[in-house]
């Protein structure tokens, strides 16, 4: 979104804030928001931060309800086991994840940015307040990062560098939960360091990129990192909702004059919107790619508007569309085409959810085989099986032959209980009578039990001699 009618500052979009003219790079010291939309998201946080980790410790039928093993390859979404069998689910579940994104951004533009992703939500209303706590507002952060080093100085800098060490070794578990399980996590703690070394270690390794992304990187994982700022100029357009400056109302700008009459807009320069921003931009020159939808710079102006007396909603969630013709559109062709396209993803993974069995099995005529006429007047086919359990709890499954009428023998004495996401191999004939068969190739019908629940059906060739 850009305003046509500023040219002057239009020159910002050929820099990056957060780089100097010199190359070095711009650390920003944003002054403490306060207000309406900062109590929401403090409340909001609230309730993120507390699904967040409570959701490890929530359990359905015995498993967690999220889980995201990428080491051993299982995951669980809301109760769904997503094993190694089943990555065409996850990858479908992932693009339905990606064009939802897609839609909610055409119409929301960055209000997950600003609102629930977990760098903003632990940086702006975790470590940032610990800054605050610790070092005092924007002013005193600069002045005290200018001053020599004394012991107040050595004594505010290791406290808040332990606070954030702390807080980034607690995030590092708390992923740790949802990759692993919190059983295992609490394993980690309880047990002897050595019987969990690797994890261990890994836990150490987040903690360092947690912290150095929270103390060093912060804005820049944003602006610099993250790939979702850039691609908000192809997937927002003029309808899409966003934070942004109303400059129909606002321009010209011009400093308040106590006792002259005022022939400009209501923009008073103020810079309380510039001050409070995270990422040092003036959100007065149009949407950027480095706004993250905080919502800071809406109570700072607000704030201005009823100290001054004007109208406040200077600064607004809106569209250029409703900035220009205080009218917008939110569904248009576009999210129209975003929804089919989503519904339908959502149509083929739930009705793909519902037919999906617990168990995949294979079985095969062993390569070079032939029929084998036995004595008793059945004729007998050697097979390769192989059953993969598509749940993470253990299933002792059952091979049955169902049509023609017939026996199984297996070859040796395979085990056949699957552990969660386990698989089971061997070899097996079946014979069948020679009057069941009238030619040289039947389809036979089996089924995998448990009990006498059908897991799953299938069919094989069976080969017989001619007649």
């Amino acid at each position: 979104m850009k305003p046509t009618t500023i040219t002057p500052e239009d020159s910002f979009r050929d820099h990056f804030s957060g780089v100097s003219e010199d190359g070095k790079r711009n650390w920003f010291y944003p002054q403490k928001p306060k207000g309406t939309w900062h109590n929401r998201r403090v409340l909001f946080t609230v309730i993120i931060l507390t699904v967040l980790f409570v959701t490890p410790f929530i359990k359905f039928n015995g498993q967690p309800l999220l889980l995201f093993n990428v080491l051993e390859r299982k995951f669980i979404i809301f109760g769904l086991f997503i094993g190694p069998q089943d990555y065409w689910l996850f990858g479908l579940t992932m693009l339905s994840f990606m064009v939802f994104i897609v839609l909610f951004t055409t119409i929301f533009g960055r209000l997950w940015c600003g609102w629930a992703c977990p760098q903003t939500v632990f940086m702006e209303m975790v470590f940032r307040k610990i800054e605050y706590a610790i070092e005092g507002d924007s002013s005193k952060q600069k002045l005290l990062n200018k001053a020599p080093w004394t012991i107040e100085k050595i004594l505010k800098k290791t406290s808040k560098y332990v606070a954030f060490l702390l807080v980034s070794f607690l995030i590092a578990n708390l992923l740790l939960s949802y990759v692993i399980g919190v059983d295992e996590v609490s394993k980690i703690i309880s047990e002897p360091i050595g019987a969990h070394l690797p994890l261990f270690i890994g836990i150490i390794v987040f903690t360092a990129v947690f912290y150095f992304n929270f103390a060093w990187l912060r804005d820049q994982a944003c602006t610099v990192v993250c790939p979702y700022g850039r691609l908000q100029g192809v997937l927002m357009d003029r309808n899409s909702i966003v934070v942004a400056y109303d400059y129909k109302r606002g321009e010209p700008r011009e400093k308040l004059h106590k006792g002259q009459e005022r022939n400009a807009g209501d923009c008073i320069s103020c810079f309380q919107c510039v001050a409070v921003c995270p990422t040092g931009i003036d959100i007065r020159n149009g949407t950027q790619m480095e706004c993250v939808n905080c919502t800071a710079c809406i109570d700072a102006c607000d704030h201005m508007m009823e100290k001054v007396g004007f109208e406040q909603g200077l600064i607004r969630y809106t569209s250029e569309n409703a900035i220009v013709s205080g009218f917008n559109k939110l569904i248009t062709n576009r999210t129209r085409a975003y929804v089919v396209v989503l519904v339908l993803l959502w149509s083929a993974l739930g009705f793909l959810i519902i037919s999906r069995n617990d168990t995949q099995t294979t079985l095969f005529r062993a390569p070079g085989s032939q029929y084998i006429e036995n004595k008793d007047g059945s004729v007998s086919n050697v097979y390769t099986f192989k059953i993969f359990n598509k749940t993470n709890q253990i299933i002792k499954p059952e091979i049955k032959l169902e049509a023609p009428k017939g026996t199984l023998l297996f070859a040796g004495k395979p085990d056949l209980t699957l552990q969660g996401a386990g698989m089971s191999e061997g070899t097996l004939f079946i014979n069948i009578p020679k009057s069941a068969l009238k030619a040289r190739k039947t389809k036979l019908q089996l089924a995998v039990y448990q009990g006498k629940v059908k897991l799953e059906s299938f069919e094989t060739t069976f080969i017989a001699p001619e007649e």
